[in-house]
C-alpha cells in the first residue's frame, strides 16, 4: 500500500519553472511523478502507479459514460510526466502554472495519495473555507 502524503510546505519555484519537492517527499516519488490540473485550481502530484490506478478507474467507465470520457479528456490532457533530477526538482510547464496562477512562492501541501500545488493566496482562501466547516 502507499504511503499517506501529509503535510504543509512553502517553497519557491526557480527562474525555470522547477518545484524542489520537499524531502519528506522525494523518496515516494523518485521512480517519476505526473502532474496534472484538479479542480480547485491546483495541481497534484502523483506518483506514476497512483496516477495509472486513477486513470485505469475512468478507463472502466469511459466507453459508456460520456461525462467520464469528458473528463479522463481534461484529467489527462493536462498531464505532465517527470522524473525528479538529483536535487529533487520537478518541472512544472507554463500551462500549468498559468492554470494554477503559479508564480514564484507556491504552497506544497500532502493530500493523502497526491500532493498539491497551490497558488498562496488561493490556498488561504480554499484553507479557511475548510476551517470553517470542518473546524466546527
Amino acid at each position: 500500500m502507499a504511503r499517506r502524503l501529509g503535510g504543509t510546505y512553502f517553497p519557491k519555484l526557480d527562474d525555470k519553472g522547477r518545484l524542489t519537492l520537499p524531502a519528506k517527499y522525494r523518496e515516494h516519488f523518485a521512480d517519476g511523478v505526473v502532474v496534472t490540473r484538479v479542480q480547485e485550481g491546483c495541481l497534484a502530484v502523483y506518483d506514476v502507479e497512483t496516477f495509472d490506478s486513477l486513470d485505469a478507474r475512468f478507463e472502466a467507465r469511459a466507453t459508456s459514460e460520456a461525462d467520464v470520457r469528458a473528463y479522463q479528456r481534461w484529467l489527462n490532457s493536462g498531464s505532465h510526466d517527470d522524473v525528479p533530477d538529483r536535487q529533487g526538482r520537478i518541472t512544472l510547464p507554463a500551462p500549468l502554472r498559468a492554470f494554477a496562477g503559479l508564480d514564484h512562492d507556491v504552497v506544497v501541501l500532502g493530500a493523502g495519495d497526491r500532493v498539491e500545488v497551490w497558488e498562496p493566496e488561493r490556498w488561504q482562501q480554499q484553507s479557511a473555507q475548510l476551517d470553517e466547516v470542518f473546524s466546527t
